[in-house]
């Protein structure tokens, strides 16, 4: 769909948005993509929760799954709280750029 330039001190520049879908019966934006070797989906909302602790920080992401292409390895889950906490540096980047971008790519295109 459309890929986004980043760099992300040697993450690459390989955001790519393969689907945005907004929910037919329910507020929020579905949010599939891969960047810097994993595969991710979200559920972004235009407005931030009501009761903070559904999203991740100040992101206005509910849910976020990222899966690492190279060995299928989950890295990390939040579907309205930790479920897969973040393991390391470079997932900690990758979610941070992501949860920085999303809600910018869904709502603001």
């Amino acid at each position: 769909m459309a890929t986004h330039p980043t760099n992300l001190n040697g993450l690459g520049d390989d955001l790519e948005l393969t689907s945005i879908r907004t929910r037919k019966n329910a507020p929020g934006t579905w949010v599939h993509g891969t960047f810097a070797g994993h595969r991710f989906e979200a559920l972004v909302f235009p407005r931030h929760a009501e009761n903070p602790d559904f999203e991740i920080g100040n992101s206005r992401i509910s849910k976020l799954w990222i899966k690492r292409l190279a060995d299928g390895l989950t890295v990390y889950s939040w579907d309205r709280g930790m479920e897969i906490p973040i393991n390391g540096d470079y997932t900690a980047r990758i979610v941070g750029y992501l949860c920085a971008r999303l809600a910018d790519a869904a709502y603001d295109k």
